[in-house]
This record gives C-alpha cells, sequence and structure tokens, in this order.
C-alpha cells in the first residue's frame, strides 16, 4: 500500500499525525500561555519563559531514525551544515506538516551533526529557520524528547543564551 493513503472512505488519521497534532497544540497553548491542556502538557507548568519547544524524532515504516539537512551550503549562521534527527512541528494541514529542524549542538555550543540521540557529543537543540515539509502518514512512530533540550545551558558554556534582566 502507498505510503499516505487513506482507508477507504472514512477519515484516517494516523497515530503519528494524531501525535503531532497533539504537540503544535501543546506548543500554541504556551504561546498563547493557556493554563489548561486536555493532554498530559510536556510543556507545564509553564516551566521557564521561551520554553516553547516539543522535540522529537520519527521512525519509519522500517523503524529507521528520519533525518534531515540544515544549512546546506552553510550560508547561515555560522556557516556549519548539518544533519539532524531532532524536530519541531510548525505547521499542520491534514497529515502534512511543516517541521522546523533542530540544530544540536555540543557542550560548547558549537553545531554538530547528530544521526544517533545517544551520541556521547551531543548535549542540547537550538531552534533553526531550516524547515522541511513531510507526509506524516509515512512514519510509524513518534518519540517525544524533553523540552529542556533546547537551550539547554551548559555549566561551562559563557556564549549567546541570553540573561534574565
Amino acid at each position: 500500500m502507498s505510503c499516505g493513503k487513506s482507508h477507504g472512505k472514512y477519515d484516517y488519521e494516523s497515530c503519528v499525525c494524531k501525535a503531532v497534532e497533539n504537540i503544535l497544540a501543546e506548543q500554541e497553548a504556551v504561546e498563547e500561555s493557556c493554563p489548561t491542556s486536555c493532554y498530559s502538557n510536556l510543556l507545564s507548568p509553564s516551566a521557564m519563559p521561551g520554553r516553547d519547544t516539543i522535540p522529537f524524532l520519527l521512525f519509519d515504516k522500517k523503524g529507521k531514525l528520519f533525518s534531515a539537512f540544515g544549512n546546506v551550503g552553510g550560508f547561515m549562521d555560522d556557516a556549519t551544515c548539518f544533519e539532524t534527527i531532532f524536530f519541531r512541528v510548525e505547521n499542520l494541514r491534514d497529515c502534512c506538516a511543516t517541521l522546523s529542524l533542530l540544530k544540536p549542538v555540543d557542550v560548547e555550543g558549537d553545531t554538530i551533526s547528530v544521526c544517533d540521540p545517544c551520541a556521547e557529543d551531543f548535549f542540547g537543540l537550538e531552534k533553526s529557520d531550516f524547515c522541511i515539509e513531510v507526509d506524516l502518514n509515512c512514519f510509524c512512530a513518534i518519540q517525544c524528547l524533553s523540552p529542556e533540550l533546547v537551550n539547554r545551558v551548559s555549566p561551562n558554556n559563557k556564549k549567546k543564551h541570553h540573561h534574565h534582566g
């Protein structure tokens, strides 16, 4: 059966779609500072200011991690092209999602490529402006990760990251 086709006439939504829909709703609830959620809210208690991202991994039908490439050609930021398996949902239409690539960084805050979530030098994630369009029906599994990974500040990292004023 081909990727992303509905079963029969009734509206069918994959569980990955539903999960991503829920993640988007939670992120938007935080952005609108909505105090209640019908799902266990990974982003509450409005934890930290600026905590508006639930990072996740996607697995294809063979159980392989999906990855994408950001800053190809090195035109932006620190000119480093990177591969990432970490995503943030930005938009959802039916089962087509716009995902932004979350940029993996090491403990020094430098951009790295990560294909394995347990990679030793992987420390945290930063939002990026690089996006990819995906058909969520093509994925079998989604794994949510801790929002704490985004803009995680290392004890020895003095660069970037805003001060609380």
